[in-house]
């Protein structure tokens, strides 16, 4: 099941002239409701002390941060991030790190149902509250800046990985319409959406109204799209609608299972041309935008989940280190330049966003 969206964990800090320590801490909202929401949040901090590594097992590696440390005053962007189908928190630890490391908050929930943590059946037919878990968070954090520090409202973005990419895009303004995608499905029963579709409630006439419904949520400025599924369920009146910067990046070394082409590409021919920016990255897998593996990682996963150690693996010349570093710089570049904000002195200088698709790597 690894194989329908994404999974798991990890992190790199790749720019630390201004932040070099991450400060971290995890909680629980709605703790005595009906969806409790995990939550990881990571933040700048100018406090030492002794460090943890977070994410690591004998598969994947991990990071290190600074649990419950004090932040950093002032005002900082707020980045929420949305995991993929079975994955946690941990799938974009690595871009929360960079972020951080240029001054923004990053908040990361478990949705319930489709996480790692969480695989209750139920839950995860509950499709259309996976934007809600991400509204529920960036309100707690901007209500409460003993958390993380205070959270600038006016630079509010959003950026998800597969299945965590439809939840941004939900957040957007996309419109999902379930008999759409389910008709898309009927011609190919091999895409691993199409696959996964009856365990999030996709096929169910109860689910038809609720996922439809407008969830946009106008504080969030832009959106970035990592290599996104169930695009092809968003209708395209919603989507040439949509008047925020979009990112979508794409795998370029996609597979018969997980087509760039008939997600990230629909979307990309669908958007508003002024409000998106298109690249497929060569040499990138689907599962590229994930956690580094160790040398012995994908021994390890073949060994307790057959044919899923495909997890670990990058489609060109690049590391999948490589890789994040490269993301890393794309990504940093397009927030700053969506959500007007400048860098601390010596970070990666603010590039005025441009609107034309990128097609290369």
């Amino acid at each position: 099941m690894l194989r329908c969206f994404a999974v798991l964990l990890t992190g790199f800090l790749f720019c630390s002239q201004c932040f070099a320590t991450v400060g971290f801490r995890q909680l629980t909202l709605n703790s005595s409701g009906s969806r409790p929401l995990e939550v990881a949040i990571w933040y700048p901090t100018q406090q030492t002390g002794v460090n943890e590594t977070i994410g690591e097992n004998a598969a994947f590696e991990g990071s290190t941060v600074l649990r419950n440390a004090v932040p950093v005053p002032g005002a900082h962007p707020l980045l929420l991030l949305s995991h993929g189908y079975g994955g946690s928190w941990r799938n974009l630890a690595w871009l929360a790190e960079e972020m951080v490391s240029q001054g923004y908050i990053v908040v990361a929930p478990n949705h319930p149902g489709t996480t790692s943590q969480n695989t209750d059946s139920n839950q995860a037919r509950q499709l259309w509250l996976r934007p809600e878990d991400l509204r529920l968070a960036m309100r707690e954090i901007i209500k409460d800046p003993t958390i993380a520090g205070k959270a600038d409202s006016e630079r509010i973005a959003a950026a998800g990985h597969s299945l965590g990419g439809w939840t941004v895009m939900e957040l957007a303004g996309a419109r999902f319409d379930t008999r759409k995608f389910s008709a898309d499905c009927a011609k190919h029963i091999e895409y691993s959406s199409c696959r996964v579709a009856a365990k999030l409630g996709i096929g169910n006439n109860a689910s038809h109204a609720p996922l439809s419904v407008d969830r946009s949520e106008k504080r969030i400025k832009a959106v970035i799209l990592l290599d996104t599924g169930l695009a092809r369920g968003f209708t395209s009146q919603s989507l040439a609608t949509i008047e925020r910067p979009v990112f979508i990046l794409a795998a370029g070394a996609d597979s018969p299972e997980l087509p760039a082409e008939a997600e990230s590409g629909y979307l990309a021919r669908a958007l508003p041309p002024q409000w998106m920016r298109y690249s497929r990255v060569d040499g990138a897998t689907h599962f590229s935008f994930m956690q580094v593996c160790k040398p012995q990682g994908e021994k390890l996963i073949e060994e307790s989940a057959p044919g899923e150690g495909i997890i670990c693996h990058d489609g060109g010349k690049m590391s999948r280190k490589e890789l994040h570093r490269l993301l890393a710089e794309k990504i940093s570049e397009f927030l700053n330049a969506a959500l007007h904000y400048q860098p601390q002195p010596g970070e990666k200088p603010q590039v005025p966003f441009r609107s034309d698709a990128e097609t290369h790597g």
